[in-house]
């Protein structure tokens, strides 16, 4: 087996297919191909299903695939240790979080201190947090609430009560509060399943004895805000998730204690060490000690 073997099976397996991977690697696709052919010949296995121009991974390609994901994020990690602090004065730091609003106090920080790294901010739910972290496609992971799996390094961030939102000329809008129990006769708009601020209302709800059923589901914040703002229903996220938006009004739930979305830092911690998570983790703990991120905030209008 040869490196440039590995690597091409590692480029096609991520890239999705033979033509981008090319294009990434800077070869002709026969060539890639041919170094993927090479490398199933010798060992004698079959690591990718070849089906009308699709490509999809075997399970031998799945095991391969978890495996050089380690490899080359550690080759990565080497040239980085390699070249001491060069890896703080460029590099990228590949954030994924469930909410680009929890990073507002952290960022502008991190910014002033590295401004020559380069910061790359996805958005996802709990679920694809936590998935991007695990196949390391990401290298530092935002959550409104911890995953139940636990395999992370945590900074926590703050916390922030869940509250409701409608449109501004919704016949709600003059409501002060609404309980849990006025939400199962609502048109209430949800996120989809994965939405960790979905979930945990659902569990408030179904704790006080009360069934939630939505009226629409939509993917995503975005989609829900938008769905809100033309009048269509109710929908929920954490204070600190609002924002300013004239075109919505905020209304705070009542008997719904300890609903709150914890906002946390995460990443694995094998990669803990890495010299830009290991700076961003450090910058979060400080500024929270020191009092910079905001705690529990208050959920009135």
């Amino acid at each position: 087996m040869r490196y440039v073997q590995l690597r091409a099976f590692h480029y096609v397996a991520t890239c999705g297919g033979f033509s981008r991977a090319a294009e990434e690697l800077h070869l002709t696709q026969p060539a890639l191909s041919d170094q993927v052919r090479k490398l199933e010949e010798e060992y004698d296995v079959l690591l990718f299903n070849r089906v009308r121009k699709q490509v999809t991974l075997t399970p031998q390609g799945e095991r391969l695939l978890t495996i050089t994901r380690r490899f080359f994020d550690n080759e990565r990690e080497a040239f980085e240790y390699l070249a001491e602090g060069r890896a703080l004065r460029s590099g990228t730091l590949r954030i994924i979080a469930d909410s680009a609003s929890h990073l507002t106090h952290v960022l502008p920080l991190f910014r002033q201190k590295y401004a020559a790294v380069t910061l790359s901010v996805l958005a996802g739910n709990t679920e694809t947090v936590v998935q991007a972290l695990q196949r390391y496609d990401a290298d530092i992971g935002v959550l409104g609430t911890m995953p139940d799996c636990g395999r992370f390094e945590m900074v926590p961030l703050g916390q922030s009560p869940i509250i409701a939102f409608v449109a501004r000329d919704h016949p709600l809008a003059s409501k002060e509060s609404l309980s849990l129990q006025d939400l199962a006769v609502l048109p209430l708009v949800l996120r989809e399943d994965g939405s960790r601020t979905r979930t945990r209302l659902e569990e408030a709800a179904h704790a006080a004895g009360v069934t939630l059923s939505p009226a629409i589901v939509a993917e995503g914040r975005e989609a829900v805000r938008e769905i809100v703002a033309a009048g269509a229903g109710i929908g929920f996220v954490s204070l600190a998730e609002f924002g300013e938006d004239t075109r919505l009004k905020r209304i705070p739930l009542r008997d719904a204690a300890g609903l709150v979305m914890e906002e946390t830092l995460i990443c694995l911690p094998e990669r803990r060490d890495r010299k830009l998570v290991r700076a961003f983790m450090e910058l979060a703990r400080t500024a929270r000690a020191e009092g910079v991120l905001p705690g529990t905030a208050s959920a009135g209008a």
